[in-house]
């Protein structure tokens, strides 16, 4: 088996594509771990790695053809495609042949409206068998593209979709929070809160801001101590 130190070149170039494929005009190489599967703190060391090069390479593609913004909203697209467990399935699934992975990237493209670029991408993640950690690649994508333009994102997990004036205020009070000069926020769906909201911000969603009934119930519990108490039935 090769070492783990040893590396493959990756160039993002439109030539890898049949004709009819969007080309993009700025080919790139990144170098990237060749042996990135193992299993174990090594080899999720190793995934990161993979994920954090392959990110790169589409921030600095996206950069050289004037599309960072939209490349960004696609990135955003494809997170909520793959946390599909059908989708991810199919891809992920070695059995399922090469082209017929090809052709639905194609329809993803055209049903989610995604530039020629990140189509062009998607499919190099399947060349390469490396559609395992387009999750990673994501994260690591937002990173870059954050720092980059000095902007936070903001996680706002609710019961229900909030009303976009209520985000807002979100956003102005995390910015101040933080002095970043954006404010990106996400939006999740948790039944488990009961009710209210939770706001998850700074490197990794290391920040917390919890407003949620569900938090409010655990304080009053932890305050009655109920641990030891019988109710009679």
């Amino acid at each position: 088996m090769a070492s783990l130190q040893q590396t493959a070149t990756l160039s993002l170039q439109s030539n890898l594509f049949p004709s009819g494929r969007a080309a993009s005009r700025n080919p790139l190489s990144v170098t990237i771990p060749s042996s990135p599967r193992r299993r174990g703190a090594r080899g999720i060391r190793m995934s990161a790695t993979v994920a954090t090069s392959y990110a790169i390479a589409l921030v600095d593609l996206a950069k050289a053809n004037n599309t960072l913004e939209s490349t960004s909203a696609d990135v955003e697209k494809i997170e909520k495609i793959f946390s599909e467990k059908q989708i991810h399935e199919f891809f992920v699934n070695p059995t399922i042949d090469i082209e017929k992975k090809r052709e639905m990237v194609d329809e993803i493209c055209k049903s989610s409206a995604l530039q020629p670029l990140t189509g062009n991408f998607l499919n190099i993640l399947i060349d390469a068998k490396r559609v395992d950690v387009v999750k990673d690649i994501v994260k690591e994508f937002e990173e870059v593209y954050n720092k980059m333009t000095n902007t936070e994102m903001a996680v706002v997990s609710s019961v229900v979709n909030l009303e976009s004036e209520h985000l807002a205020q979100i956003a102005k009070q995390v910015q101040k929070l933080t002095g970043a000069k954006n404010v990106r926020i996400k939006t999740v769906i948790d039944p488990s809160l009961v009710a209210g909201f939770t706001i998850r911000y700074g490197k990794w969603g290391s920040k917390l801001i919890d407003m949620s009934v569900k938090k409010q119930l655990e304080e009053i519990a932890a305050q009655l101590d109920l641990g030891d108490v019988q109710l009679a039935v």
